[in-house]
Parts: C-alpha cells; sequence; structure tokens
C-alpha cells in the first residue's frame, strides 16, 4: 500500500491499493474511492473487540476495503483543523493514543482499548481513563487537534502536561497526575487543579489544540 498525506488545515490521507490489499477504518471514515473497491462492515474480531473499541472511541463496526483492481485510491480526511501522523508499526510495536484519533489502517493493525494503571490518572488527569492500544505490524494513521510538538524523553526524564495536550505516546511512557501546589495556583493559575505528569524513556507526541479545550472557549460565546 502507498500513501500520502495532503492538506494543510484540514489535511487527508489518500491510499493507492493494489489488487487484494485492504484498509480498515471506522463506520464513516471514507471520504471518497475510485471504483473497484469493495466495502465489507465487520466487528473486526468479534463483538467485545468491537465493544471495547466503542469504549475507546471509535464505533462498535469497522469498515474494510479491499481492491478489486490495481492503483486504486480511496481518501481518509481529518474531521478537525489539525494533522494526520503516520506510523509504520513493527510486529508486536504498539502505541497508545487518545481516544477518537484513529483514521484508518492496514487491516493487521490490532485495535484496542488501553486501560489506565492508576484509576487517579484517568478520572482526573484530563487524558481519559481509557485511551487507544494500537498493535502492529502495520500503517496506521491518527488525525490529531492542532500542531504537533514531539518530545522524546530520556529514563526518568518528566514532563508535565495541561489536560488534553497529550496525543500519543509509545507504551513505555509512564502517564500519572500531579496535584497543582499552592491555593493561590489552584485558583487563580487557570490551570486547574491537576497536571499530568509523563514519564520517560519513550517519545511523547502533543497537540497543541485539543478539541476539548477549544469547545471549552467557545461554550461560554454559544450559550448567551
Amino acid at each position: 500500500m502507498e500513501a500520502k498525506i495532503v492538506g494543510e488545515t484540514l489535511p487527508a490521507v489518500i491510499c493507492k491499493l493494489q489488487r487484494g490489499e485492504s484498509i480498515l477504518t471506522e463506520n464513516g471514515g471514507m471520504s471518497w474511492m475510485d471504483d473497484g473497491i469493495e466495502m465489507t462492515t465487520t466487528t473486526n474480531g468479534g463483538v467485545m473487540k468491537g465493544l471495547g473499541r466503542a469504549l475507546a472511541g471509535e464505533s462498535l463496526f469497522m469498515n474494510v476495503y479491499t481492491a478489486k483492481e490495481d492503483n486504486v485510491e480511496i481518501a481518509f480526511s481529518s474531521c478537525f483543523p489539525g494533522r494526520i501522523l503516520e506510523f509504520d508499526l513493527k510486529e508486536g510495536e504498539t502505541i497508545v493514543a487518545q481516544k477518537s484519533s484513529f483514521l484508518c489502517s492496514e487491516n493487521t493493525i490490532d485495535i484496542s482499548m488501553q486501560f489506565r494503571k492508576k484509576i487517579g490518572a484517568g478520572f482526573f488527569g484530563g487524558e481519559g481513563f481509557i485511551m487507544q492500544k494500537i498493535t502492529g505490524p502495520g500503517k496506521v494513521f491518527l488525525e490529531i487537534d492542532g500542531t504537533i510538538i514531539r518530545r522524546d524523553l530520556q529514563a526518568g526524564e518528566k514532563l508535565k502536561v495541561d489536560n488534553g495536550y497529550v496525543a500519543v505516546m509509545t507504551k513505555d511512557v509512564k502517564l500519572d497526575i500531579e496535584t497543582v501546589k499552592g491555593v493561590k495556583n489552584i485558583v487563580f493559575g487557570g490551570e486547574g487543579l491537576f497536571l499530568t505528569t509523563l514519564e520517560g524513556p519513550g517519545t511523547v507526541w502533543l497537540q497543541t489544540m485539543p478539541i476539548s479545550k477549544l469547545a471549552g472557549l467557545l461554550y461560554p460565546r454559544t450559550s448567551k
């Protein structure tokens, strides 16, 4: 499978398939495609696997698009201003992503839910108790809110992040929450009561415009 990411503010990934190649996406994820591609709807692993994906922010059913001819193209567009990240995962290689970030992938990719080891990190950390666990082999494309900043953390190195800015991380990165110190900081600092703490080793991809943050800014203006 060949793929190219096009566009700036609202990007899309265009995949070129050869006969017999397939690509996987959630329901309604396809934007346009050539004739000569066949769609099949599936739970992709059974009902329980589908329910797990639903808890992780994706749809219960997935669509598999299979090429019946050579050199046919299919496109998947981002639904929010931002970027599309491509990962080419090896056998057994895993990344952990925010809910609802999955756009499409080769059908060899496994998608499941990832529970936080510490419940507090899920309820108060702002990133959600459940994230997406994505395991190779194969290519996977994720849609991210805003611009992407990559940080490579050394063993023991920590990064403190405001709620909602963690987009993707490698599986070895430890995620926890930290209480903001000082009453004045909590009341007047504007950062909330908790910060997300990430500890290496591993790589983290941060997003500059979380949709949850944007919704919070727009709500007071739309509710008047």
